[in-house]
């Protein structure tokens, strides 16, 4: 069997390099090929777990620098039938990839949206003036890179080299230990690890309305690793809730406390169970 995996493409992006590093996993430790599958943006490639094109999904959800990827949270709780299957870490470096020789010359940057913002204040320090445009990816804009002397990418190492591209600076993002978590989505249900990560609505916009579930934690010592607001797109000041927590599902604290947790809850809706792991050189460890 060949267990294909969706990523946000195309070649070359730190999702597709998560993606691999997790493949050489899943092949090392069941004997499966794994075949990867890119997809244009983070949306896509969720939708394509749930609609059964992919068995799994790598998506991005969380970055040291800037935080949440907003995209992936909402599209999580739009569709229902996903489960995060692992959590992956793999340190991110960029370069700034350009035909040019002389930072002087750019006068356009492209990336993703994330990759300008993890390099805002490099960027305002040596090219406060270039026009910064988003992509959906940080590879999009490398196959046009060679027609334009004046054009520059954000992307990583790796990304330069597959695309045969000069990097004209390395290692720009605005902070060393720059490090992006990436969830492994799927259809079937998890139900142990060292993570468990929820989702909720409350029923009401009023005086203890997530104090409430969050009790329910803090009351069988259960500790909260993230917790985050997310519009529900409905109403102005509305919003959910994204919790991670420590502990797994077999044990009889989250039981009892997500056996509560309904009683504060409109909406309630666990999205998995996991352990985490970290990318080294390419391949992953345990972290």
């Amino acid at each position: 069997m060949t267990i294909s995996i969706a990523h946000l493409g195309p070649t070359g992006t730190y999702s597709e390099a998560a993606a691999i590093a997790y493949a050489h996993w899943l092949t090392r430790t069941t004997g499966q090929s794994c075949l990867l599958c890119p997809y244009a943006n983070i949306a896509q490639t969720l939708q394509a777990v749930a609609d059964q094109q992919t068995l799994l999904g790598v998506v991005p959800i969380e970055n040291s620098i800037q935080g949440s990827v907003a995209v992936t949270l909402d599209t999580l709780w739009k569709l229902d039938t996903l489960q995060i299957q692992k959590a992956l870490i793999l340190p991110v470096s960029h370069a700034l990839i350009s035909i040019s020789s002389n930072l002087a010359d750019i006068k356009t940057v492209y990336s993703h949206p994330q990759a300008l913002a993890q390099c805002r204040q490099w960027l305002d320090q040596h090219l406060p003036l270039v026009q910064l445009i988003a992509t959906n990816s940080t590879t999009e804009a490398l196959e046009n890179l060679p027609q334009n002397p004046h054009a520059a990418a954000i992307s990583s190492q790796r990304a330069a080299q597959l695309y045969q591209l000069p990097i004209l600076v390395a290692d720009i993002n605005d902070y060393p230990d720059n490090c992006t978590r990436f969830w492994v989505v799927g259809l079937t249900p998890t139900h142990q690890g060292s993570h468990l990560s929820l989702a909720f609505s409350t029923a009401a916009n009023v005086p203890g309305a997530l104090m409430k579930p969050l009790q329910v934690f803090a009351e069988r010592n259960i500790n909260m690793s993230r917790i985050e607001s997310r519009p529900t797109k409905r109403s102005l000041g509305e919003y959910l809730f994204f919790i991670d927590l420590e502990g797994s599902q077999a044990d009889e604290p989250l039981q009892s406390a997500l056996a509560e947790l309904p009683q504060h809850t409109a909406i309630l809706k666990i999205l998995g169970n996991y352990s985490v792991f970290t990318i080294r050189q390419g391949e992953i460890i345990e972290a």
